[in-house]
C-alpha cells in the first residue's frame, strides 16, 4: 500500500488513475481469476483471498517472497499501462476512418454496408411525421433519435466517427479553408490559451474512450479462462462505444468552434 501511496504522489493523477490502476485491476483479475478461480471456481471468494495472501504474507511483516511477488505485479501493471496508449492510437485510427492497407478491403465492405444501410434525416423525419400522426408514438420518438444520430450525407468511411470527422474537415474548409488534418499544429499555435485547452480536453476525452475500448478487449480476453471478466470487458465495450461517439462528436464540435473563432478573431501580433 506504501507503495502505491509513492507511486500516486510521483505520478501525474491523469496517468494513475487512467492507467496504471485500471493496469493493477487487470493484472489482478487475470492472475487471480483467469489464472486461479477459473470456471469451476468463479464465485470462490474465500479460495481468492487465500491465493491472494499466499502470494503476498503479511502476518509478521513483508516476506522476501511477497515484496518480489508486489514488485513483479507492479512491474506487469506498469508494462501494460505503457502498452495501452499505442493500442489506443490503433483503435483512434480505426475509428478516424484511417484504416491500413491490409485492412482496406473489410474497409470499403463495412463503407458499401453502411451506405446501404444509410436513410436520409429528410427521410427519417418524413417517417416520424407519418408514425406520429398514426398515433405511434412510441415509433416516432425512436424515428426522431434516429435522425438525430444520423449522417447528413451518405457514409463515405467504414465508422460513424470517420463520417463524423470528415464532415468536420469539409466544415473547416468551408469556414476558412483551414485542412484540419494538414494544419493541426498551426491550429494550435495561432488560437487562444482558452481554444487551445478546449481543443485538448476534447482530444483527450477521445483519447480516453480508445483506451476504454483497449481495456474491454483485454478483460473480454481474459473471459476465456474467467467468464465473469468477458461479461464486464462486454458491458465496457457497450459503455465505452457509446462514450467513443460522443468523444469523437465532442472534438468535432470544438475544433469547428475553434475554426469559426479563430476566422473573427484577429491573429495576436508577432
Amino acid at each position: 500500500m506504501a507503495l502505491l501511496l509513492e507511486l500516486q504522489r510521483r505520478i501525474p493523477d491523469g496517468w494513475f488513475l487512467r492507467r496504471l490502476l485500471p493496469a493493477l485491476l487487470f493484472v489482478v483479475v487475470a492472475v487471480v481469476g483467469g489464472g486461479q478461480l477459473g470456471h469451476r471456481d468463479w464465485n470462490d471468494v474465500g479460495l481468492a483471498r487465500d491465493r491472494i495472501a499466499d502470494a503476498l504474507p503479511l502476518k509478521g511483516g513483508l516476506t522476501a517472497d511477497g515484496a518480489a511477488t508486489l514488485v513483479l505485479v507492479v512491474l506487469a501493471a506498469v508494462a501494460v499501462a505503457l502498452v495501452v496508449p499505442f493500442a489506443a492510437d490503433g483503435i483512434g485510427a480505426l475509428s478516424a476512418g484511417a484504416w491500413p492497407w491490409w485492412l482496406a478491403s473489410l474497409a470499403g465492405r463495412l463503407t458499401r454496408w453502411r451506405a446501404r444501410r444509410w436513410t436520409s434525416p429528410q427521410e427519417i423525419g418524413r417517417e416520424a411525421v407519418r408514425a406520429r400522426a398514426a398515433g405511434h408514438e412510441l415509433r416516432a420518438a425512436r424515428l426522431d433519435a434516429r435522425r438525430a444520430r444520423t449522417a447528413p450525407v451518405r457514409p463515405m468511411s467504414p465508422t460513424w466517427s470517420g463520417d463524423r470527422l470528415r464532415a468536420a474537415e469539409r466544415s473547416a474548409r468551408a469556414e476558412s479553408a483551414t485542412d484540419l488534418p494538414g494544419e493541426w499544429a498551426r491550429l494550435l499555435l495561432e488560437v487562444p490559451d482558452a481554444s487551445r485547452a478546449a481543443l485538448g480536453e476534447a482530444r483527450d476525452a477521445y483519447q480516453a474512450a480508445c483506451e476504454a475500448l483497449v481495456w474491454s478487449v483485454a478483460f473480454t480476453a481474459v473471459g476465456i479462462w474467467w467468464w465473469p471478466a468477458g461479461l464486464g470487458g462486454i458491458i465496457l465495450w457497450l459503455v465505452a462505444w457509446r462514450s467513443l461517439r460522443g468523444a469523437a462528436d465532442g472534438l468535432c464540435r470544438t475544433a469547428e468552434a475553434v475554426v469559426a473563432l479563430r476566422r473573427t478573431t484577429p491573429p495576436p501580433p508577432a
